[in-house]
C-alpha cells in the first residue's frame, strides 16, 4: 500500500475509512491498489466502494466516494475534476483533503461553471468537526443509509445518463420539428455520439480527424456539409454498417446538421442558450452509452418522451453476472436470447476479455477473438441488433491496448442475429452462459396463441412470456451450463395453476436455482415496467439441485438515491424444491417473512380450515361484484338497491348510499348475491391503515366489482360479523403479506383467491366462545365510530384468543401489520427512521422474554439488558444483553449513556470481544458479538432493523451459537 499523507490518514481515520493507516474493511482502497480505477485526470489517494465482494473489473458500476489530497485546493482543477466524476454516473461524493480543511462535493451534481457550485459541505480539521463529518459522512453513515437522510440532493435523478437522455431526445425533438424523418433523426444523432467517443476517447485523434474530413473537431465536421459526407461514409465502410444502416438522408441537410454541432458546442436544445457542454465520452462508461442510447431509440417509437422507455439497468446486469461469472475461465461461450441494447453481451466480453488476460492488458487478438467467437445475441427487432453492434464495437475499441485498426469483421448475421428465439436455432449449438432479459408483458390471448404456434417448444405461460424464453434457453444448455435471466416477478407469485407448473418446470430444468427478488426496488429500477422484477440465476455450483436460494432485495434510502442493489445476510435463505410443490406460498413467504412467519404459517394451515371451505359449509361463498360496461346484460332486476361503488372505510356502512340505476352491466350478478346479511370486502388497502376493509349490511346491498362479497341469508348474523373482524385484524394483515399473490409484491390488492385462503376458526364454535363474542360486539360497535388505536388494539387482541396465539406468535403478527405499512412509501420512510427508545426497549423485551424459556433450565441464570443511547443521527444502535447469575425473570432494562462517540465504543466492544468490529460491520449487515457473560447486537439504526420479530429470530441465533459452543467445547 502506497503511503499517503499525513492529513489524509488523519480524515479517514476519523471517518472509519481506515484504523491504524490501514483499511478498515476490503471496501477502501488507497495507493497503488487503485490502479485502472481512477477517471482520466486524476489519481485519488483513496476511494471506498459500496460493495466490498465486488472488484473494480466486476461490471464497473457499484458506488465509490473518492478521496483526494491536495496542498492548495484554490489551484488544482476542482471543475474538472467534477465534470469527470459525474460523467462517470456512478460516484456520489468527492472529498477534496487539504491540511486546513475538507471539501465535500455532489457527485451528481451536473457540472457547472463555478468550481464550488456542487460542494455540499466544508469541514476544518479540527477534532469536533472530524466527529461531525463522520456523524455526516463516514463510513458507517453511508454503509447504513444514513447519510442519504441528510443530503436528498445527491440523487441520480442528476446523473450523465438522465441528463444525456433528456438532451438526445430534445435535439430529437427538433430534428424531427424540422422536418427530418425520425429514423433518420436517430441515425444522426448515433452515429454523431460514436464519432465523439472515439474523438474523446483518443481512437480517431485530430490528426486522423483532420485527414478524414479536413476539419479538427465533430462539431466543425458537422458544419462542413462535405466533410460530414466524408466522415459518414467512412464511419460505414469501417464498420460494414452494422450499427447505421443506409437511410435516405445519409446527410442531412444543413439545418440538421447544424443543430447536432450546436448540441455538441454546448447550446441547450430546449432553449438554445449556450453553456458548458458537460459530457466526456472518455469517460463515460460504454455500458452507460450502450443503455442511454437504447433508451432514446425505444422511447422514441411511440413518442417523444421517455415515459415508455423499457431497458436493462446496469445495476441488474451486475447483479446477474457477478454470480454467473464465478470460477469461469474466460473461454466460456455467451448467448442472450433477447439482446437488446446488447448490454448484457457488452458485460460478458468485458469479463471474458479479463479473465483471458489474467490481470495483464488485454491483445488485440484476444479482443477480438472473444467478441467474434464467443459473443452471441439475437433479438426480433433489427434496430435492436444494430444498437447491440453498436454497444459491442465501442467496448472491443474501448478494451483494445491500441485501437488504430478499426476495422472489424462484421456482427451483423454472424454472431448477432435477427430473429425469433423460438425458431433460430443457432445452428443446434449449445452454450457455456445463457444470460438475458426477454420480453415480460402479456400482449393479450392472441399474442399468446401466437406464440404457441410458432414453434414445436412448450409454451405454457398464461400471461407474459419472460418464462417462456428461460425455459426456450434450456434447449441451448449442457450439463453445466449457467443461465442468468431477469424476469417477469408475477408468475412466481401467481395462485393460477398454469403459471405455478410453467415456473416450477423451468427451475426443475435449470437446477440449483438461485432466485432474487427485485419487486421492492420497481420505483426506481424498472420504473416503467408494468409489472415487478425477478432474477432467476442458475449457475450450476456445487449445491444440491433439491434446494433454491432466495435473496430479497429490499428498498432503501441508498438504492434509491444511487440505484444500487442491496443485499444483506439476513436476507439470503434457502427453501426446498420439495417444500415449495408441496406449498407454493412458502417462496412468497421465504422472501418476506422470517422463520417464524414460516412457523406460524404452517401451525395455522394445520389448524384451521381456509375461509372458503368455512363458507361453502355454510352454503354461501366470496364472489365478485356487479361489473358494469355499455350494453352487456339487462340489470333492472337490480333497480333502487342501495349501492357501494366505492369509498367504504373500515366496518362502516355509509347510511346514504345511492341507489343502483344502471339497467345494463357486463356481468350483473344475481338478485341472491346481494342479499343480506351480507359481508363485503375490499379489494384495495390503504396506506393509512394496511388491514382489508370489511363491513357488514343487515339488509340487501349491491357493490362493485371493487369489492368482494358472501351473502350470509341462511347463517346466522354473528358470522358475518365475525369474519369481518378477522379480516381486519392485523393478523390478516400480516397473513395476506405473507401470501397474497399482488400485496407485497406489485400492486397493493388483494384477490378473491387470496382471500379464500385464509385460515379461520369454526365459526359455530368461534361464535359462542367469549373471545369471538368479543369480536362480534367490537366490529358492531365499529360500524357507527370510527376505529381509533385502542379499538384496533382490542379488535387484535379478541382475534389473537381466537386462534390461541402464544405471545411470539402475537409479535410476529403485530410485526406484520407493520411491515404491511411498508407497501406505501411513507411507510418505508418511516421503517428506515431511527429506531427510538420505545423500538429498542420493545425489541430488548422480546429478546429477554425468548432468552428466559432457555435460561429456565439453568435454574439461577437471568438477563439484563442496557440499551445504549446515541444521537438520533448515529448511523447504528446498540444493546448489551448481560448473563448474570441470578434467580428470577429476565426483565430489566436499562437506558445508558456510553461514553465517548459511537467509534469509541466500538473499538471498546472488540477489545472485550477480541474482535474488529468496525471491519465486520459491513454494508447493513447486523453484528453478534459473544463474550463469555454477554451478547452485544448491533444493528443500523433504522427500525425495521429492531422490530420484535427481529428479536425473535436474534435469539434464536444467539441459542444456536451456544449450543454450537458447548458442543465444539
Amino acid at each position: 500500500m502506497t503511503q499517503i499523507a499525513e492529513p489524509l490518514v488523519q480524515v479517514l481515520e476519523a471517518t472509519g475509512y481506515l484504523s491504524d493507516g490501514l483499511p478498515t474493511a476490503s471496501s477502501v482502497v488507497v495507493g497503488d491498489e487503485m490502479s485502472g480505477t481512477a477517471v482520466p485526470s486524476f489519481s485519488p489517494d483513496a476511494w471506498w466502494r459500496s460493495n466490498p465482494d465486488t472488484g473494480p473489473w466486476r461490471g464497473d458500476v457499484d458506488l465509490r466516494v473518492y478521496f483526494k489530497f491536495v496542498e492548495d485546493p484554490e489551484n488544482e482543477p476542482l471543475h474538472e475534476w467534477q465534470q469527470e466524476l459525474w460523467n462517470q454516473g456512478f460516484s456520489p461524493l468527492l472529498w477534496v483533503v487539504s491540511p486546513s480543511k475538507i471539501d465535500l462535493y455532489n457527485g451528481f451534481g451536473t457540472p457547472q461553471d463555478a468550481a464550488d457550485a456542487n460542494r455540499l459541505r466544508t469541514f476544518t480539521q479540527l477534532d469536533a468537526h472530524l466527529s461531525e463529518l463522520d456523524s455526516y459522512a463516514g463510513r458507517l453513515a453511508m454503509e447504513t443509509g444514513q447519510f442519504w437522510r441528510s443530503e436528498p440532493a445527491v440523487n441520480r435523478k442528476n446523473s450523465v445518463d438522465k441528463r444525456l437522455l433528456r438532451d438526445l431526445a430534445a435535439l430529437e425533438r427538433k430534428l424531427v420539428e424540422n422536418s427530418l424523418d425520425r429514423e433518420d433523426a436517430q441515425a444522426l444523432i448515433g452515429r454523431s455520439i460514436f464519432v465523439q467517443y472515439l474523438i474523446d476517447r483518443g481512437i480517431v485523434p485530430k490528426e486522423r480527424l483532420l485527414a478524414l474530413t479536413g476539419e479538427e473537431s465533430l462539431s466543425a465536421v458537422l458544419n462542413n456539409h462535405d466533410a460530414a459526407r466524408r466522415l459518414f461514409d467512412w464511419l460505414r465502410e469501417t464498420f460494414n454498417g452494422d450499427m447505421f444502416p443506409p437511410c435516405v438522408a445519409l446527410v442531412p441537410e444543413v439545418q440538421h446538421i447544424q443543430s447536432v454541432a450546436d448540441f455538441l458546442e454546448g447550446t441547450d436544445p430546449d432553449t438554445g442558450q449556450a453553456s458548458l457542454f458537460p459530457y466526456r465520452f472518455d469517460v463515460i462508461p460504454v455500458e452507460l452509452i450502450s443503455a442511454i442510447y437504447e433508451q432514446f431509440v425505444h422511447a422514441s417509437e411511440s413518442s417523444t418522451s421517455t415515459s415508455d422507455v423499457h431497458y436493462t439497468p446496469i445495476t441488474a446486469v451486475s447483479l446477474v453476472l457477478d454470480e454467473i461469472f464465478e470460477g469461469l475461465t474466460g473461454h466460456e461461450t455467451v448467448l442472450d436470447l433477447t439482446c437488446g441494447s446488447g448490454i448484457f453481451l457488452v458485460e460478458a466480453m468485458r469479463r471474458l476479455v479479463r479473465l483471458r488476460s489474467n490481470g495483464e492488458k488485454p491483445r488485440r487478438e484476444t479482443v477480438r477473438d472473444v467478441l467474434h467467437n464467443q459473443i452471441h445475441g439475437l433479438d426480433i427487432m433489427p434496430q435492436a441488433v444494430r444498437i447491440a453492434a453498436f454497444s459491442l464495437y465501442l467496448a472491443a475499441l474501448e478494451l483494445d491496448p491500441s485501437p488504430d485498426d478499426l476495422k472489424f469483421e462484421p456482427l451483423i448475421g454472424t454472431s448477432l442475429r435477427e430473429g425469433d428465439a423460438f425458431v433460430e436455432d443457432f445452428d443446434q449449438k449449445r452454450f457455456d452462459v445463457i444470460v438475458g432479459n426477454p420480453p415480460w408483458s402479456f400482449r393479450g390471448k392472441e399474442a399468446t396463441a401466437a406464440r404457441r404456434t410458432r414453434s414445436s417448444t412448450v409454451l405454457r405461460q398464461p400471461r407474459g412470456e419472460s418464462l417462456d424464453f428461460a425455459e426456450r434457453a434450456s434447449d441451448f444448455t449442457h450439463s453445466s451450463t449457467r443461465v442468468g435471466m431477469i424476469l417477469s416477478a408475477t408468475p412466481f407469485f401467481s395462485r393460477s395453476a398454469k403459471s405455478l407448473d410453467t415456473v416450477q418446470r423451468v427451475v426443475q430444468k435449470l437446477a440449483p436455482v438461485t432466485l432474487v427478488n427485485l419487486s421492492e426496488l420497481s420505483g426506481w429500477l424498472f420504473p416503467n415496467a408494468n409489472m415487478p422484477a425477478m432474477a432467476l440465476i442458475a449457475s450450476r455450483s456445487g449445491r444440491s439441485p433439491k434446494d433454491m436460494v432466495l435473496v430479497q432485495a429490499r428498498w432503501s434510502e441508498t438504492g434509491e438515491h444511487t440505484h444500487m442493489i442491496e443485499v444483506a445476510p439476513r436476507d439470503v435463505t434457502t427453501l426446498p424444491v420439495s417444500s415449495w410443490k408441496r406449498n407454493a406460498g412458502l417462496l412468497k413467504a421465504s422472501f418476506l417473512g422470517c422463520r417464524h412467519d414460516l412457523v406460524l404459517l404452517d401451525e395455522l394451515r394445520d389448524k384451521f380450515r381456509p375461509l372458503e371451505e368455512s363458507l361453502k359449509a355454510m352454503c354461501t361463498e366470496l364472489r365478485t361484484g356487479v361489473i358494469l360496461g355499455s350494453g352487456g346484460k339487462s340489470a333492472e332486476f337490480l333497480a333502487g338497491m342501495p349501492y357501494a361503488k366505492s369509498g367504504l372505510r373500515h366496518f362502516q356502512l355509509p347510511a346514504d348510499l345511492p341507489a343502483f340505476r344502471q339497467s345494463f352491466a357486463e356481468r350483473p350478478r344475481q338478485k341472491a348475491f346481494f342479499e343480506g346479511p351480507i359481508l363485503v370486502v375490499g379489494e384495495f388497502l390503504q396506506a393509512r391503515s394496511p388491514r382489508p376493509i370489511a363491513v357488514v349490511s343487515k339488509g340487501d346491498l349491491i357493490f362493485s366489482d371493487a369489492y368482494f362479497g358472501a351473502s350470509f341469508t341462511h347463517c346466522r348474523d354473528e358470522s358475518a360479523y365475525l369474519v369481518a373482524g378477522i379480516l381486519g385484524s392485523a393478523l390478516a394483515s400480516w397473513y395476506f403479506l405473507m401470501t397474497g399473490s399482488s400485496f407485497g409484491i406489485w400492486i397493493r390488492r388483494l384477490k378473491k383467491s387470496d382471500i379464500a385462503t385464509l385460515p379461520v376458526p369454526d365459526f359455530r364454535r368461534a361464535a359462542e366462545s367469549t373471545s369471538g363474542k368479543q369480536v362480534v360486539r367490537l366490529v358492531q360497535t365499529l360500524h357507527d365510530e370510527r376505529p381509533i388505536q385502542a379499538s384496533w388494539h382490542r379488535l387484535d387482541d379478541a382475534v389473537f384468543e381466537l386462534y390461541g396465539l402464544d405471545n411470539e406468535q402475537r409479535a410476529v403478527v403485530r410485526d406484520g401489520l407493520s411491515r404491511s405499512s411498508w407497501q406505501w412509501r411513507a411507510g418505508r420512510l418511516e421503517s428506515v427512521r431511527p429506531a427510538s427508545r420505545h423500538d429498542l426497549a420493545q425489541y430488548a423485551k422480546t429478546f429477554l422474554d425468548t432468552m428466559d424459556a432457555w435460561l429456565s433450565g439453568a435454574g439461577s441464570k437471568r438477563m439484563r439488558a442496557e440499551i445504549l443511547e446515541f444521537p438520533s443521527n448515529d448511523p447504528l444502535r446498540i444493546i448489551r444483553f448481560i448473563l448474570e447469575e441470578v434467580h428470577g425473570p429476565s426483565e430489566q432494562i436499562d437506558i445508558v449513556s456510553p461514553e465517548g462517540a459511537l467509534s469509541g465504543v466500538l473499538s471498546r466492544i472488540g477489545q472485550r470481544a477480541k474482535v474488529q468490529v468496525s471491519s465486520a460491520l459491513v454494508g447493513v449487515r447486523d453484528l453478534r458479538v459473544h463474550t463469555q457473560d454477554e451478547v452485544t447486537i448491533i444493528k443500523p439504526a433504522a427500525r425495521r432493523n429492531w422490530l420484535s420479530v427481529h428479536a425473535l429470530e436474534d435469539a434464536d441465533a444467539v441459542v444456536e451459537d451456544s449450543l454450537r459452543g458447548i458442543d465444539q467445547g
